[in-house]
């Protein structure tokens, strides 16, 4: 079992209920949703393929892990879109190491492997994920890059746990330009309903990411489109 492995590298957590731990990054490579404000096109986009992507075992990322951060680290499996692969082999190896494992997805395939915690990108425009996925997700993150996005995301949410929890999102270039037209309205659904949280990527405040040498330093245009910035 090998997995394309677009790049990996040790930063901290820059959102959701594990925002500022410590983490190392696992993305895979390729997804079929094609978000057009995706923040890591470069994965998938057909303008902007790296010119080689690693193919690695569960045992050779799992050794990376372990000599690239501390015991206590979470890892955190993304992409792409990493349920398209059997995760399994790899999130065995890494709790071999003691790490607990952690899943960004949208949730369209089949979740294989004992992931740690769940966090659901639902994509209301694409294929929407399983009811099984959903069932399993700890928490929720929707993209708000319009204001129709918040009721379209939670739409996908039948099945969801009670306990989870559901972040708003401004989408980056939303969130970067303080577009009060989409930040106005997720703090106004937070408050109609208190179940919803407004949140942030605050790893971008920071560029933590880019203070590790692994991490890809390529700018891509949020969803491969110029237009949008990065």
């Amino acid at each position: 079992m090998k997995y394309p492995v677009h790049e990996r590298f040790y930063t901290w957590q820059g959102e959701g209920v594990h925002l500022g731990r410590a983490a190392y990054f696992v993305r895979l490579y390729g997804c079929p949703q094609a978000c057009p404000w995706c923040d890591s096109a470069g994965t998938w986009h057909t303008e902007f393929r790296p010119e080689r992507v690693s193919l690695m075992t569960p045992r050779e990322i799992a050794a990376g892990v372990e000599r690239e951060s501390p015991s206590g680290a979470v890892v955190v499996v993304t992409g792409g879109e990493p349920i398209l692969f059997d995760l399994a082999p790899l999130v065995g190896e890494l709790h071999a190491l003691g790490r607990a494992v952690h899943l960004e997805t949208s949730g369209i395939a089949e979740l294989r492997g004992e992931i740690d915690w769940v966090t659901l990108s639902p994509k209301p425009f694409g294929t929407w994920p399983l009811p099984s996925v959903v069932a399993r997700t700890d928490e929720v993150k929707i993209i708000v890059h319009d204001v129709l996005d918040i009721d379209a995301g939670l739409r996908t949410l039948s099945g969801l746990r009670d306990d989870a929890v559901i972040w708003l999102h401004p989408e980056w270039s939303k969130a970067r330009d303080r577009d009060r037209r989409v930040l106005n309205a997720i703090t106004e659904a937070v408050k109609q309903n208190p179940r919803l949280r407004a949140g942030y990527q605050m790893h971008k405040l920071y560029r933590a990411d880019d203070l590790d040498a692994n991490s890809v330093k390529t700018l891509i245009p949020l969803g491969g489109n110029p237009e949008l910035g990065y």
